[in-house]
């Protein structure tokens, strides 16, 4: 199943990432894709304040590869595996017991190699113009499926 909507602005993208953390629940794995300036950590960050009771500052996790965030619908973790050299670090960094456990959210996640989780959703993120983006929505998941449709039907 592919959805795909056009962000006109950052305040769109913010708009988008706030209506799927309506359809999230713990377990759920989200890849974020897209070259460098896509929006990723733009995106990762609205979601996560979204789920908020007082919202914060979310920094990029580009040095510290792994934020845990403690939110009204449960923990959010948020990676960015671009820094990543080794496979290995994932099980260091926690990430494989974070599946299937927390809402877990992947900047770069082609560093997961074999270890992607096969019901994720892919949120992949391209530049159309200077703040204007084409954000595709994709799974291979019935259930991620039908709340995407319930989600975006609107």
């Amino acid at each position: 199943m592919q959805k795909t909507l056009i962000s006109n602005d950052p305040r769109e993208t913010t708009a988008l990432a706030t209506r799927l953390k309506e359809s999230l629940q713990n377990g759920d794995v989200i890849l974020l894709t897209g070259e460098i300036g896509a929006g990723k950590s733009h995106f990762a960050r609205s979601l996560i304040q979204a789920a908020m009771d007082n919202i914060e500052e979310v920094p990029s996790p580009t040095f510290t590869l792994v934020q845990t965030y403690d939110t009204t619908i449960g923990s959010i973790w948020h990676a960015d595996l671009y820094r990543l050299n080794d496979q290995s670090d994932i099980f260091e960094l926690g990430l494989i017991d974070a599946f299937g456990n927390e809402i877990v959210l992947i900047e770069w996640p082609d560093r997961l190699g074999h270890l992607e989780p096969q019901d994720a959703l892919t949120v992949e993120i391209t530049i159309l113009e200077k703040n204007k983006r084409k954000i595709t929505f994709s799974t291979t998941s019935s259930e991620w499926r039908g709340r995407l449709e319930k989600t975006f039907k609107r």
